[in-house]
């Protein structure tokens, strides 16, 4: 991770996808040719660059988003959901092309499938031809967006002196260029697995391998020691967006100066908090909220 001294525009820089997410909530997931008849239906906020941004201006991080939205109504309403969290929108780009989407299905367990449709998205990075991004602290990524600018980040934020953060979801083979600039990449276990486990990120250079792990909390590990996260115990009813809220406020902790396994151990209790609400951004803890919940 960065050591560099010096002044940063902003804690956290998140360059990710925006989309406008439509939940349905279901008894159960349809099985393959099956129709049924939703309990529910709302539309938030989504995209994990908006979930994770959202994340982290919650928790007290100076916050800036660069994106791309289509010019239509739900471009215009996510720029509104982010500027009404205090993220500064001066690289959320309008390009010709629709806002992106996400379909959620939400059972009563809690459990979730969903399908996205990335619109904008492809653009981070391609429209206007140029990705210049704010210094920060903390430079949080994932991969709802071209693996090109993945890359251009990376080494941006390498030249910015910014501690970088990767979530490789959805999964993506990620090319060992882009591993050796990563300081800290969190995945679940299923993107673990397809990345080729731990051992394997670490052996690509990247300095630090958070896997999240659900209900039984998340595991930090370094080419020296393991270190184990306990989970914060909660009633779930909806996963949507806990994994968001895991590495957004494990960024801002880190860009607050926080060890790594302190910011983990905030993370797994965002996270947990992130599951007793529905929807990605009306889910998303506040510091305050966690501060309160990490007390009792």
């Amino acid at each position: 991770m960065s050591t560099a001294p010096q002044e940063f525009a902003f804690d956290v820089v998140v360059v990710g996808s925006a989309n406008l997410d439509l939940v349905a909530t279901l008894d159960h997931l349809p099985r393959p040719g099956e129709t049924i008849v939703a309990l529910g239906y709302a539309e938030h906020a989504g995209g994990k660059g908006v979930n994770q941004a959202v994340a982290c201006a919650r928790m007290g991080a100076r916050t800036a988003f660069v994106g791309c939205v289509g010019n239509d109504d739900a471009g215009v309403f996510l720029r509104g959901v982010l500027e009404n969290e205090g993220i500064d929108t001066t690289m959320l780009r309008v390009v010709d092309m629709p806002t992106g989407r996400a379909f959620i299905n939400v059972d009563a367990h809690g459990e979730n499938e969903i399908v996205v449709i990335s619109g904008a998205n492809t653009q981070v990075g391609v429209a206007h031809n140029s990705l210049v991004l704010p210094t920060a602290h903390v430079l949080l990524m994932q991969l709802e967006i071209p693996l090109t600018t993945v890359l251009g980040a990376l080494n941006a934020a390498r030249t910015n002196g910014s501690t970088t953060v990767l979530n490789p979801a959805p999964y993506k083979t990620l090319t060992p260029e882009i591993l050796s600039l990563v300081d800290v990449i969190v995945p679940n276990e299923t993107e673990s697995d397809a990345c080729g486990g731990t051992q394997a990120l670490l052996g690509a250079g990247v300095a630090t391998v958070v896997t999240t792990l659900g209900e039984k909390g998340a595991v930090i590990n370094t080419p020296t020691s393991e270190t184990s996260i306990a989970p914060h115990k909660v009633v779930a009813v909806d996963t949507v967006g806990a994994g968001d809220a895991f590495i957004g406020a494990l960024s801002a902790e880190l860009a607050r100066g926080q060890s790594i396994n302190d910011a983990a151990s905030v993370g797994a209790v965002a996270g947990a908090l992130a599951t007793t609400m529905h929807g990605a951004v009306p889910s998303l803890p506040t510091r305050d909220v966690i501060r309160k919940a990490m007390a009792k």
